[in-house]
């Protein structure tokens, strides 16, 4: 098995802000896996809030000599097991003439409903984003700065019917978070994902959860579920956090059996990124696999998206 690694750059429609900085590109790193005349397709984001750089992860891709049943013993989990292991699925179905999903013996996954994602902003400019995006059914929204109130009742008056969720990510002390939760839920918040700092978050055990928590940065793999009993009442699983969508479909089945709700988030990655957690997202409370529709150009076979939601893939672009 041969296996690729290439940077690939995706324009942003607009800047995307969040509490940690802004960018106006997503940077990816395209796997290729080729055997026997097939080629196989991946993509993963390296992500610097888990000490993720492009080259990092370009060097761990390139250094794997492994097989495909060797990867969760010689790579973490994380960005360069993830693509990886999508572009093994991948090879793996185009060798054998099927769809990812026969393979897995799961039922023939359809669209599911994504958030869309508002960039951090002026509560002006956050409230002429929600306006224009009042048609969207689920919109997620990015907090974590003292003007968090302020830009929440913006986003709720320009889109007064859509559902909304809520990341803070790791912005909000525990006395922030309680103090915000009773307007949350007045201003029809369904969830808040990661409200206090991952390794810093004991204090959820300890209080009030008036509405759903997530587990984002505290939540990677199986592994992660131990340390968030008590604390969390969902996870967000992320391709790229778990190292790929064999350990994603294990913590997903795993988090279900110990009580927990699914998220299926993604970064901010092209169509070949979100492709594989189409799969995962099937059935689960939230999707947020918007990052094509934060884009301003794609792969050249990109994800559908339309008023049902986000689409499984063609097979011309994986699986």
């Amino acid at each position: 098995m041969k296996i690729d690694v290439t940077r690939d750059v995706f324009r942003l429609a607009q800047v995307f802000t969040i509490s940690r900085g802004s960018r106006t590109q997503a940077e990816v790193l395209t796997v290729t896996v080729s055997d026997g005349g097939v080629t196989g397709l991946g993509e993963c984001v390296p992500y610097a809030r888990y000490d993720e750089t492009l080259d990092s992860v370009t060097a761990q891709i390139a250094g794997f000599s492994g097989t495909w049943a060797d990867l969760p013993d010689l790579l973490p989990a994380g960005a360069a097991r993830n693509a990886i292991d999508c572009a093994m699925w991948d090879h793996a179905a185009k060798q054998a003439g099927k769809r990812v999903w026969d393979l897995l013996d799961l039922q023939t996954p359809g669209p599911e409903i994504t958030a869309y994602t508002l960039s951090l902003d002026t509560p002006q400019a956050m409230e002429t984003q929600a306006a224009q995006n009042a048609h969207r059914p689920l919109l997620k929204i990015k907090l974590g700065t003292p003007d968090d109130m302020a830009r929440l009742e913006a986003v709720r008056r320009g889109a007064p019917d859509a559902a909304i969720i809520v990341d803070a990510n790791e912005g909000w002390t525990a006395e922030v978070y309680a103090e915000l939760a009773p307007h949350l839920i007045r201003l029809g918040v369904q969830m808040v994902e990661q409200p206090l700092p991952a390794g810093a978050d004991d204090m959820l055990g300890e209080m009030d959860r008036p509405l759903p928590v997530c587990a984002d940065e505290s939540c990677h793999d199986r592994a992660s579920l131990p340390a968030l009993k008590g604390k969390y009442d969902m996870v967000n699983v992320k391709l790229d956090k778990t190292g790929g969508l064999t350990e994603a479909l294990a913590l997903k089945q795993q988090a279900i059996a110990e009580g927990y709700g699914i998220m299926v988030g993604c970064m901010v990655g092209s169509s070949l990124a979100m492709a594989p957690a189409t799969i995962l997202a099937q059935g689960v409370a939230f999707t947020d696999l918007d990052g094509p529709l934060l884009l301003a150009e794609d792969r050249a076979e990109p994800l559908q998206f339309d008023e049902r939601g986000v689409h499984p893939p063609a097979a011309n672009l994986w699986g």
